[in-house]
């Protein structure tokens, strides 16, 4: 049998948290195992072209130079919104894929259904086809990784712990502890970020444990609750 194939993403985004835009959009085919089959990066010439004064007070403005190099290397593509929107579904058709998955899913679905909006004057509004499934790894990690009491106790030896006292739950934290490398440090450009979110994904379904896949917001207060 075929093994099930899931495309998972990442988006970079100006403007608000509220009012998000994507300036970069990185994804791969990958399955339950991790295994990469394609993958793509793409920059979004609407918002990094055109929207400069927005580029520059994005989170992320450092990286604009970087992202300029990746472009001369050809390890990114200029495209427009709507060509990504075309590839993404295309090549979603091409394996046969239902489901789509990121680290935190809401904000990377809502941001590029609102970039939709904005490029077309919302003349189209939904990014993904009709009767998408979609899937969270945070949601999915923090039943099944950050509960795990060697976790519990390797975040809290690395004081991996906000200011108010929670554990952090962050893609970046969860690869440090699967790597054993208490010093990675997250790229934050889509493809990149990608690539460790398949990782993390395979290590929650290698857990064999019944978990929820489904977005949810506050999943990181799950974790939290774990007595160590």
């Amino acid at each position: 049998m075929e093994k099930k194939k899931f495309l998972i993403l990442d988006v970079e985004t100006a403007n608000s948290i509220d009012c998000p835009l994507v300036y970069d959009v990185g994804f791969a085919v990958c399955d339950k195992y991790g295994e990469i089959y394609e993958k793509h990066s793409f920059l979004i010439y609407e918002i990094f072209c055109k929207e400069r004064e927005l580029m520059k007070s994005c989170y992320y403005a450092s990286k604009i130079s970087e992202y300029e190099e990746q472009l001369k290397r050809g390890e990114s593509k200029l495209v427009s919104f709507l060509t990504v929107q075309k590839i993404i579904r295309e090549v979603m058709k091409k394996y046969n894929i239902d489901t789509v998955g990121a680290y935190n899913c809401f904000f990377d679905k809502n941001a590029l259904n609102n970039t939709l909006r904005y490029v077309t004057k919302s003349n189209k509004r939904w990014f993904f086809p009709y009767k998408t499934n979609y899937i969270c790894i945070w949601h999915m990690a923090c039943q099944v990784i950050y509960t795990q009491k060697t976790f519990q106790k390797w975040v809290r030896k690395n004081n991996f712990v906000s200011p108010s006292g929670n554990i952090q739950t962050s893609a970046e934290i969860g690869y440090r502890y699967y790597s054993n490398n208490i010093d990675f440090q997250e790229e934050h450009k889509g493809l990149q970020d990608v690539e460790i979110e398949c990782k993390i994904m395979a290590k929650c379904f290698a857990q064999h444990k019944k978990m929820k896949k489904n977005i949810n917001r506050l999943c990181w207060r799950i974790p939290q609750k774990v007595a160590v």
